[in-house]
């Protein structure tokens, strides 16, 4: 007779074989992701303590002090303006209704499809000493040089301005969401108490908005810190310019490397400060779903003024930009079709479509793990990948070349002592390193858009795939992502607009002779060559409002639910 078992038994112990094999495979690939994204971190921290007290001493007694004086200025000078803009656009457009407001519901987003540094470049253009705005002030006048004053812009307010544009967004998004979905009996029951529309909004509507709110301003801040194309290009000092400075026009490694450490310290004190303000600040409103806030109807100089305070922000941080380089894209020599912004372009979609698949991947990997087997392993690899992004790119350059550098550099003395044979970089100055820094710095803005459409999956669903025989793999492949098809191409979209976007990342590690529409407009940039760098700026834009056009309709969906 012969000793297998019956088949009954034999084939859920097999399921279950493989289902054990799926999760360990899930969990090392998730492990080994989070691995990915605390090696900058970790090599950044080894390289700066033992650069030695000498560099550090120096650097303290120097540049130091500028730097970081320059970068907390820049940051509260943001934090202040992003909050004012996005919260008043988000009050105005969800509380009030005024001819055009829906119309400024989306184009409100708009500015989130510029980088900071393409926004310098056009207003440099025009507000500059020889631009058109200070030319026509002189003919007009009479006025010489010397005899008035206008403001720099290449200042820190000058790149504070650029940066508030571009950012503001993050906290209209956040904190229109958290208006939607207040309740107006608290805010009514305040104006029957006596207070005015003013102090019913500062003292109800603006304290439970509060957590959404601080979130917006410290996404801000973070993308401040991380900025290097606005603050090079306006000569600003910050952390993310001396970083580049000490690596490639000093040589200072060392000296890079503590930079980046005091500036990874202050990032992941944000990360910190962002994560206990959104685990800690909750409200509790039991009647919010019994009764939505009516919004009041503004007419004459009340609505006129409702809707210039709402277009100001759309005009300056999208309008007139376009116009602007579209002006000087017009008068400069440089062609798209050209075999050289050919590759540019070929270039920057290569780069971003294999990041945008690679994060993403990456993202399910870590955000199924998580669902699978909540525990430390799981959401302990999940906070860690979280981290990245609040990593300047430069930082996360740094942090990759120093230990792959080491071990290429090793490796090759290996080589040639043993065989007397020469191996070269083989890891640094890849594609798949830069491809590597895009995943760590990004890999956040995936993860959030995976597991938000994961959310709508329900739990019994994959009860009833594993019931149904399938291992983990076969459940995502079958079950979760059909499903979240409309999640995934989000998130592959934000992420294939941010690698465009990313230049000091980019700068730093980028193979040689690779360059990119980013890299090309801040090169021209750099050389003064404003009309020239309009050209790539412009296909940069154009390709960023893809995301900020679907953020939209998704606004505009859950604003009239």
């Amino acid at each position: 007779m012969s000793d297998a078992p019956p088949v009954s038994t034999a084939l859920p112990t097999l399921a279950r074989r493989r289902a054990q094999d799926g999760l360990r495979v899930l969990a090392g690939c998730a492990v080994m992701v989070a691995g990915i994204c605390a090696l900058p971190m970790l090599a950044v921290a080894i390289a700066a303590l033992s650069g030695g007290t000498e560099t550090i001493t120096h650097l303290m007694q120097t540049v130091l002090p500028r730097y970081a004086g320059t970068t907390i200025w820049l940051v509260a000078l943001v934090s202040v303006g992003t909050f004012c803009l996005g919260v008043g656009a988000a009050w105005l457009v969800t509380m009030t209704r005024f001819p055009g407001v829906r119309l400024f519901e989306i184009a409100l987003v708009l500015p989130l499809a510029f980088p900071a540094y393409v926004l310098a470049y056009a207003y440099t253009h025009i507000l500059d000493h020889p631009g058109i705005v200070q030319t026509l002030l002189r003919d007009v006048t009479g006025w010489g040089p010397r005899d008035y004053w206008f403001p720099e812009i290449r200042s820190v307010g000058g790149a504070a301005v650029m940066l508030i544009l571009v950012l503001y967004p993050y906290v209209y998004l956040l904190a229109r969401a958290a208006f939607l979905q207040q309740s107006a009996t608290t805010f009514l029951a305040a104006r029957a108490l006596g207070a005015s529309a003013w102090a019913a909004f500062f003292k109800i509507s603006l304290p439970l908005a509060r957590p959404a709110i601080a979130g917006g301003v410290l996404l801000a801040v973070m993308e401040t810190i991380a900025d290097f194309g606005t603050v090079a290009y306006f000569g600003v000092q910050t952390f993310a310019t001396g970083i580049y400075t000490s690596w490639f026009s000093l040589a200072d490694r060392a000296g890079a490397a503590q930079l980046a450490l005091c500036l990874l310290s202050f990032a992941l004190l944000l990360a910190l400060l962002e994560r206990a303000q959104r685990g800690g600040a909750k409200y509790h409103d039991p009647a919010r779903r019994q009764q939505r806030m009516e919004p009041a109807v503004l007419k004459g100089p009340r609505a006129a003024m409702a809707a210039i305070l709402c277009g100001i922000p759309v005009a300056l941080g999208a309008v007139l930009p376009v116009v602007i380089l579209f002006s000087m894209g017009l008068g400069s020599e440089q062609n798209l079709l050209s075999p050289r912004y050919l590759g540019f372009i070929q270039n920057s979609l290569t780069l971003a479509s294999v990041a945008a698949v690679c994060t993403v991947a990456a993202a399910i990997t870590v955000g199924f793990f998580q669902r699978l087997r909540p525990g430390r392993l799981s959401h302990g690899s999940a906070y860690v990948a979280r981290l990245g992004y609040a990593v300047p790119g430069g930082v996360i350059a740094v942090g990759l070349m120093v230990p792959f550098a080491a071990f290429d550099n090793a490796f090759d003395a290996f080589m040639r002592a043993r065989f007397d044979l020469s191996t070269g970089l083989l890891i640094t100055g890849s594609i798949w390193l830069l491809v590597a820094a895009y995943m760590v710095r990004f890999l956040a803005a995936a993860l959030g858009a995976y597991e938000g459409g994961q959310a709508m999956v329900p739990a019994n669903m994959d009860a009833a795939a594993r019931s149904l025989g399938q291992t983990p793999t076969g459940t995502l492949r079958r079950v979760h992502l059909p499903i979240l098809a409309p999640s995934l191409l989000t998130a592959l979209l934000i992420v294939f607009v941010d690698v465009m976007k990313e230049l000091p990342a980019t700068l730093i590690m980028r193979p040689f002779n690779y360059d990119t529409l980013a890299v090309q407009a801040y090169r021209l940039a750099s050389d003064e060559r404003l009309e020239g760098a309009a050209v790539p700026s412009l296909v940069i834009v154009a390709i960023g409002l893809l995301p900020v056009v679907l953020i939209c309709r998704q606004v505009s969906r859950r604003g009239n639910r």
